[in-house]
């Protein structure tokens, strides 16, 4: 895979390739990574847990035909800095928030996969003013536990180890195994195996293998999500169980979509959650997964279009 190491992404994606701003909601500046791409009314993609801008790579040139595109990576995910607070639940959305007031002055598009996507929703619920239309994509709002097996091993590791690993970069000489762990996951998220290419095995794997940080926050994530799945299932506070019983707050204009061949989350989840949003439309996307921003961009992409520019010719 040595091909893709001449490569900038971030060039070839956005005509201003890779760019930084600084927030700091805790004090400390954290140095957050976005390009964007079109004029228009702002609209931020928001990759789902362990992923980054990348994801969105099929869809940045369409949408930018009508909109202000803005890729932004998650602290401690692709190339963005972690955070300062990163085990404080809740810290993708105060981080948004910020991120937010950084680039635009005018409510925006929110388009979200899995994580993502309940990022977003979380945004709009405590910050309305924010948010214009939302797009989610197989969000995981009804979890009963997180999705595979590999997460829910990685949850259970002693944090000490996976900081130690990830700050004296000792997963470098063993990225031919991350690379193909990262393979046979992807599996689970695509309906067809042979359409995983070495390129996006290559800029998935990339950042953690490269940059501090990057394993440490994603296993800090998936701690975060199996406690906070399992308050929610005993009806505890917390995070995610609060978000669920104010979703009839979340008002703006939504599009659900749902990947037909979804593995991880059933298409039932995104009903019941349409049928909690005020103004909700539901829409399966045929021939995908999980991933279905990857899966069937097409589908995505037409669905997404439809729905915001019927909104633009109703206001």
């Amino acid at each position: 895979m040595a091909e893709f190491q001449t490569i900038d992404w971030w060039r070839s994606q956005f005509p201003q390739g890779r760019q930084t701003i600084q927030i700091a909601p805790y004090g400390e500046p954290v140095a957050i990574a976005y390009g964007e791409k079109g004029k228009g009314q702002p609209m931020f993609l928001l990759h789902g847990i362990g992923s980054w801008s990348y994801s969105w790579r099929y869809l940045i040139d369409p949408f930018a035909q009508h909109f202000r595109v803005i890729g932004v990576d998650a602290s401690g995910h692709g190339y963005s800095q972690p955070s300062t607070v990163f085990d404080r639940v809740g810290h993708q959305v105060i981080e948004l928030q910020h991120v937010v007031h950084a680039l635009t002055d005018q409510p925006a598009i929110f388009i979200g996969e899995s994580m993502g996507a309940l990022t977003a929703l979380a945004l709009a619920q405590h910050h309305p003013e924010l948010v214009s239309q939302l797009v989610l994509i197989n969000v995981p709002i009804f979890p009963k536990r997180l999705p595979s097996e590999g997460m829910r091993l990685m949850s259970h590791l002693p944090l000490e180890l996976v900081q130690t690993v990830d700050q004296l970069r000792l997963v470098r000489p063993f990225a031919p195994l991350v690379q193909w762990i990262t393979r046979i996951g992807r599996r689970e998220v695509v309906i067809d195996p042979d359409a995983i290419t070495d390129e996006e095995i290559y800029w998935l794997t990339h950042p953690y293998i490269e940059f501090p940080g990057t394993i440490t926050q994603f296993a800090v994530d998936l701690k975060q999500g199996a406690l906070e799945i399992e308050r929610s299932l005993l009806r505890q506070p917390g995070l995610l169980s609060t978000l669920q019983q104010n979703l009839s707050q979340v008002t703006c204009s939504t599009l659900i979509l749902w990947g037909q061949q979804d593995r991880w989350f059933p298409i039932e989840d995104g009903k019941e959650l349409a049928a909690h949003l005020p103004n909700a439309q539901f829409q399966v996307i045929a021939n995908c997964g999980h991933n279905a921003i990857s899966s069937n961009p097409a589908g995505v992409r037409d669905a997404v279009l439809a729905f915001l520019l019927s909104l633009k010719e109703i206001s």
